[in-house]
């Protein structure tokens, strides 16, 4: 599960308690500027459990230094008692764009962020220049866990390809049967590549949910997320999906813009269908079922539904119910 530091992070604790208590796997605290500090609020969500994993999803290296980020994740695997992960990706080009953040060389510089990072939860001392620059760095910091598992936030075919070869999973940012099968293929090609000693990976769709009982107050909850999905969309994924360029770019501008109100009104039908899985518990376990024939497993991400608590009790039922 995906949760947002949109709200203070002793209600995204509580959530995380619950979402344990519902049976998932691991909490992502997604990291966006704009939000509260993925870290503090994974800290206090520490505090409210005891079994599922805990970590960023996803920090970016340019935001903040590889070397930062790896000590932050190593402190959440600490205090968590070894049940820290590590989920990286390029981050989002209009957000890091608004800080003045050009997002260079993207796959290398994601590559070497968690390259790095292992080295430094191995204990060892690291001089690296390549994307960024590091001197004799190292960490105070000796993480229980044997190996933080990486998740690589992915969405192109390099980026997919790449996880596939070096990470221990990815996040595909992908939430429609036909974006998965095809970024399925995209991940055959990198574990064709991938050394053995790396064992197994995971491929997650890192989809938008919004569940609810009913079905039209699911998809207008789902009108926010899918319209930033939509400002980001690259070329081939609207043709996928017969959307509009002129329509899709009409949703970018007001973005841009800062116009929320008129960016969220220009969602179509077609788009929350493309880019959310929305829809009452049983709409969302059919297409929980689609989607389970490309991936290994779902990251229910934002906005999860109107009601959250709700939510994530009717995602996990959704989940329970899907024959894979």
């Amino acid at each position: 599960m995906e949760l947002t530091p949109e709200h203070p992070p002793d209600r995204i604790a509580d959530l995380a308690s619950l979402a344990e208590s519902e049976g998932f796997d691991i909490a992502f605290a997604s990291s966006h500027y704009f939000n509260r500090d993925p870290f503090v609020t994974l800290s206090r969500m520490v505090d409210t459990t005891d079994e599922i994993r805990l970590g960023p999803g996803v920090v970016n290296p340019y935001e903040s230094h590889p070397v930062k980020l790896a000590s932050q994740t190593a402190t959440i695997d600490e205090i968590s008692g070894g049940r820290g992960v590590f989920g990286v990706g390029a981050g989002d080009r209009s957000s890091l764009s608004n800080l003045g953040i050009e997002r260079d060389r993207p796959l290398r510089r994601v590559l070497e962020t968690f390259d790095l990072a292992r080295e430094l939860w191995d204990g060892e001392t690291v001089t690296h220049e390549g994307t960024f620059t590091a001197r004799d760095a190292s960490l105070n910091v000796d993480p229980p866990s044997a190996s933080i598992p990486v998740y690589v936030g992915a969405q192109g075919p390099h980026m997919l390809r790449m996880s596939a070869k070096h990470a221990d999973g990815a996040l595909i940012n992908a939430a429609h049967p036909r974006d998965l099968e095809w970024a399925a293929g995209q991940i055959e090609q990198g574990l064709d590549a991938r050394p053995d000693e790396y064992g197994e990976f995971e491929s997650l769709a890192f989809a938008s949910v919004s569940v609810a009982g009913d079905e039209a107050t699911a998809r207008e909850s789902a009108r926010p997320p899918v319209a930033f999905i939509v400002g980001g969309a690259a070329e081939p994924v609207l043709e996928r999906h017969d959307i509009d360029r002129g329509v899709a770019e009409s949703v970018s501008d007001a973005l841009e813009r800062g116009e929320l109100h008129e960016a969220f009104g220009a969602v179509t039908p077609s788009m929350v269908d493309a880019f959310c899985i929305a829809g009452t518990t049983e709409t969302v376990a059919d297409r929980f079922d689609a989607v389970l024939e490309h991936v290994d497993g779902i990251v229910v991400g934002s906005p999860l539904g109107p009601d959250l608590e709700d939510a994530i009790e009717r995602a996990s039922e959704a989940r329970s119910r899907t024959s894979r």
